[in-house]
């Protein structure tokens, strides 16, 4: 049974963008790098987001910081 994605466009295009930033990259480097890798190719794929939002999220304890396209996670 396939699950169906509130948003799937956003979705395929953050994981998109977020596996061209690591075949990229690749490891080791500050994770500042990343999100700034991760920012540009957000943007290239046409999405809106901020960086390091005051939001709180939490995700198995874990506070998430990346709202994309100003959407809430509720």
């Amino acid at each position: 049974m396939a699950v169906e994605l509130k948003y799937k466009d956003i979705t395929e295009k953050i994981i998109g963008a977020s596996f061209e930033v690591h075949k990229f990259l690749g490891n080791g480097f500050q994770e500042v790098i990343y999100q700034r890798a991760l920012a540009w190719e957000l943007s290239q794929a046409g999405l809106s987001f901020a960086r390091e939002i005051e939001q709180d999220i939490f995700i198995k304890n874990y506070r998430n910081q990346l709202v994309p396209e100003e959407q809430t996670l509720l």
